[in-house]
């Protein structure tokens, strides 16, 4: 906050210290209810640390608002996360490692609504939405790759089926790179993961800008 990389308001409030149990807990949490000053809302509340909360912000405002402009014409104005803070270890599994959510630096991303009420969800529009949702996700995804330290969504594994997640486990970076599952390739995400869309057969929706920016 000090650097105002982070802001408080009401979207962004600070909240008492979480311990324990174990190795768990954040030592200066944040209520995230809404990203760009409360122009994209989180649902529900988010209770992550600072890192993750500029993190998400400039994702949401580098690559999120630019795919929804870029493939729609509209643009998002909801984030639905279905992890954020939680004491467990990784996939959800109570026993090994704990997971980057057990010290709030993680996050959970299921569905996005646009400004027209549209809703996209990755667990439907990642494998079976329209070309243009396709799109979108498989942009903003590839935008999480670059701003987040793990970025696991449908493909990686049996566990991120329907949902993207986003952390910041610094020993994830690796000679400038990020661990990144499924990997963005050339067209985004190459055919041989089962992926028929190419980006570049869809024509973009001129891009007019951001309010804000």
């Amino acid at each position: 906050m000090a650097s105002g990389r982070v802001r408080a308001s009401s979207y962004v409030q600070s909240a008492s210290s979480v311990s324990g149990p174990s190795a768990c807990g954040i030592r200066a949490p944040l209520k995230v209810s809404g990203a760009l000053g409360g122009r994209v809302r989180i649902t529900p509340t988010a209770t992550i640390g600072c890192p993750m909360t500029a993190s998400l912000d400039r994702w949401i405002n580098n690559s999120v608002q630019k795919a929804a402009y870029r493939q729609f014409g509209k643009q998002v104005v909801e984030i639905k996360q279905i992890a954020s803070y939680s004491c467990r270890g990784r996939n959800g599994k109570h026993r090994g490692p704990l997971s980057e959510h057990a010290y709030g630096n993680a996050i959970d991303i299921a569905a996005f609504r646009l400004s027209d009420g549209q809703e996209i969800t990755v667990v439907k529009g990642w494998w079976r939405g329209t070309s243009r949702e396709k799109a979108f996700l498989k942009e903003a995804f590839a935008g999480a790759c670059a701003e987040f330290y793990t970025v696991l969504g449908p493909g990686a594994d049996r566990y991120h089926y329907n949902h993207f997640h986003l952390d910041l486990l610094v020993t994830n970076i690796s000679k400038g790179r990020h661990y990144c599952q499924p990997r963005p390739r050339r067209g985004l995400f190459a055919e041989a993961e089962g992926d028929p869309v190419s980006t570049a057969s869809i024509k973009p929706i001129p891009f007019m800008g951001l309010s804000g920016d």
